[in-house]
């Protein structure tokens, strides 16, 4: 088969390998429809995670079953899926508890752990609770985004509303205490590739009247428009001096982070006033740019790392599939399998929002 390889810092190619199969009971085996380059993919690309190379790329796929082993209850040859970016076993303390983000047997689809879908096949471990079904009212470009960017983006804005401390909860009702309603909450969201996009709209769309979007590509900040979002780009808006306009001073009482390098993330702590609510789902791979006595001095809610999109997916894919218009722009670029190169390439120099795989 044809498969995406990563053989060196922006060394793409696509070569002949092996058509996987069944090496488990629990696995099973895909024939790819669409597969997605994905923002955390730039990572190993650029050279800046510790990775080995050779491996097949791609952690975002839909596709078709072909084969299931003796122990996969979920799913038999012909149905339509879509992939989970991560393997969940649903059976360890963590998948068991809804951290199937932690799941003990977890493996990364399109790293060095296993070969990814960026090929015309795919081994999907542990599949029952790695794939899910497909929706018969949704085409596979747009499904491929529920592999991991729509999910991630609607967990790190989710986990920014519902952490939303209001002044006064917890406490008895007295005069001293006023509730702030979410729909007075200012947000930012540092980062609007199409995660940073989903946060905005699922922010927006659950009632947060004013969502403020910070870029430097122009593409992105219109898209983040079109979402419901307030658009502030780095370089030519005083991006701090208009949040405090906007809370009196204060600073926003949520930010959510998706781009993962430490300017963004220092951005993010920045922008934030005492007690907010910092939420982030970049994929980070240096030290934290501020310190232990920052965050106490500003008693900050933290949240980091990787989404539970088997946990979130059914919350997630009906928020998707009621507002799925509203991505009809999203995907900028279709592609052979065999243009794969090309993809990295546009995407890494971010002239591309969105690039779909087909075999």
């Amino acid at each position: 088969m044809n498969a995406v390889v990563l053989n060196a810092p922006h060394e793409i190619s696509v070569e002949k390998r092996k058509r996987p199969g069944i090496a488990n009971s629990k696995d099973a085996l895909v024939k790819v429809i669409v597969a997605g380059i994905c923002g955390s993919e730039l990572h190993p690309y650029r050279g800046q995670q510790n990775t080995t190379y050779g491996h097949v790329m791609g952690h975002e796929f839909t596709g078709i079953v072909e084969e299931v082993g003796s122990e996969v209850k979920s799913f038999k040859s012909g149905q339509h899926v879509v992939g989970t970016f991560s393997t969940a076993c649903l059976s360890c303390w963590f998948c068991r508890y809804g951290h199937t983000n932690r799941c003990v047997n977890s493996l990364a689809l399109g790293t060095q752990q296993i070969d990814g879908g960026q090929a015309e096949h795919v081994r999907v471990p542990n599949a029952d609770g790695t794939l899910l079904l497909a929706p018969d009212d949704i085409d596979d470009e747009l499904l491929v985004l529920m592999s991991d960017i729509f999910p991630t983006g609607y967990y790190g804005a989710m986990r920014a509303i519902t952490q939303f401390r209001q002044p006064g909860e917890g406490v008895p009702e007295t005069k001293l205490f006023e509730k702030q309603p979410l729909s007075e909450a200012v947000f930012v969201v540092v980062g609007c590739g199409i995660v940073g996009l989903c946060a905005v709209l699922t922010a927006h769309i659950r009632g947060v009247q004013s969502v403020y979007c910070v870029d430097s590509v122009d593409d992105r900040l219109e898209q983040a428009a079109k979402m419901g979002g307030i658009p502030l780009k780095l370089g030519r808006d005083d991006i701090p001096a208009i949040v405090r306009a906007a809370t009196d001073g204060r600073g926003a009482d949520a930010v959510i982070e998706s781009v993962g390098n430490k300017a963004a993330l220092r951005s993010a702590f920045d922008l934030l006033r005492p007690c907010g609510i910092l939420s982030s789902v970049g994929f980070h791979q240096s030290e934290l740019p501020f310190t232990g006595l920052e965050c106490y001095q500003k008693n900050l809610s933290i949240n980091f790392g990787r989404a539970p999109v088997r946990a979130v997916f059914e919350e997630a894919m009906h928020f998707f599939v009621e507002n799925k218009s509203r991505f009809s722009e999203v995907i900028s670029h279709r592609l052979s399998l065999a243009e794969a190169a090309k993809g990295y390439a546009i995407f890494d120099k971010q002239e591309a929002r969105k690039v779909v795989l087909k075999p």
